[in-house]
């Protein structure tokens, strides 16, 4: 596999992760929040788990939607500029 191919396969695993953090930390707050207010309460309900997780998912997808769209078109405009020199190694 030529260094190039490698290098963008690496960069997209990394981006992905990155790209991924913002909702997912926003669901892991959320869901603790919610967590440590049921065990205060001791409701154990299910549902109202899940709802502030996924509204704490949403909220940080718009907010960091135009963030994550220009790291994705930087991406991509970036591995599609290295597609003819790919071949050479």
């Amino acid at each position: 596999m030529s260094p190039q191919i490698v290098h963008a396969l690496r960069e997209g695993l990394w981006l992905v992760l990155l790209l991924a953090a913002p909702p997912l930390g926003a669901a892991l707050v959320a869901g603790l929040a919610s967590a440590a207010l049921q065990a205060a309460t001791q409701v154990e309900e299910r549902t109202l788990s899940v709802v502030p997780r996924l509204l704490a998912a949403l909220v940080a997808l718009a907010l960091c939607g135009p963030w994550i769209a220009d790291r994705l078109v930087r991406f991509t405009s970036a591995v599609l500029e290295a597609v003819p020199g790919a071949g050479r190694a």
